[in-house]
């Protein structure tokens, strides 16, 4: 335990972390290309790229998702965590592809090998990045972020447990009532109940799924 601890504080092993995140989550965009399934984002954010895979246009997904990609690059070094689903899963998994199929090169996207060689050096261009950033900053600065930041996902995150077991409800019973089976045990637990209740309403959805 004491050398994986060890291993995962170097920064180096953030460069390959954020490499294979973002080779899988590259990856994801090319089955959504070639299959239509398999993008790892909000429904609305791929829904951009899907008009611009339609329509040609990838206005609209280029700019949200690179702006994203951006800001959360950015803002990374200040909190000291960097936001996954902004960064990773928006910037990476959307708005690049958006540029280069606005750019005609679609190479990357459609070849699954290319996707996740391309969303690796990505990762690897963001974290070094990162790394970059946070040498130049003042000593400490980042600490303060961080607890601000982890601080206020924390908060906002007991409210979302309920919300998630009546979204769970309406979607079907056996969703609703894992979720709240889950939620009931992680709150047992002193674990926040989004996390058990987002698992619990999927075991029991996958068990007891709705037919079309």
């Amino acid at each position: 335990m004491g050398k994986l601890r060890s291993f995962l504080m170097k920064e180096y092993s953030f460069a390959i972390l954020v490499a294979l995140a973002s080779a899988a989550i590259f990856a994801g965009t090319h089955m959504y290309f070639t299959y239509n399934v398999g993008a790892f984002n909000e429904i609305f954010v791929v829904q951009m790229l899907d008009e611009g895979l339609k329509g040609g246009d990838y206005a609209a997904a280029a700019g949200f998702a690179a702006g994203f990609l951006i800001a959360r690059v950015l803002e990374g070094p200040l909190v000291g965590v960097l936001d996954i689903g902004g960064a990773l899963m928006t910037g990476v998994g959307i708005g690049i592809p958006a540029i280069l199929l606005a750019s005609g090169l679609t190479l990357p996207i459609e070849n699954f090998a290319l996707s996740l060689l391309t969303g690796a050096l990505v990762g690897i261009l963001i974290a070094v990045i990162i790394l970059i950033v946070r040498k130049l900053m003042p000593e400490g600065m980042e600490a303060s972020g961080t607890n601000i930041m982890m601080g206020a996902g924390n908060a906002s995150g007991r409210y979302l447990g309920p919300l998630i077991i009546i979204s769970a409800i309406q979607y079907s019973i056996p969703a609703g009532l894992g979720a709240f089976i889950g939620a009931a045990i992680f709150y047992k637990m002193d674990k926040p109940i989004a996390g058990g209740a987002i698992l619990g309403g999927m075991i029991l959805a996958t068990i007891f799924p709705v037919i079309a």
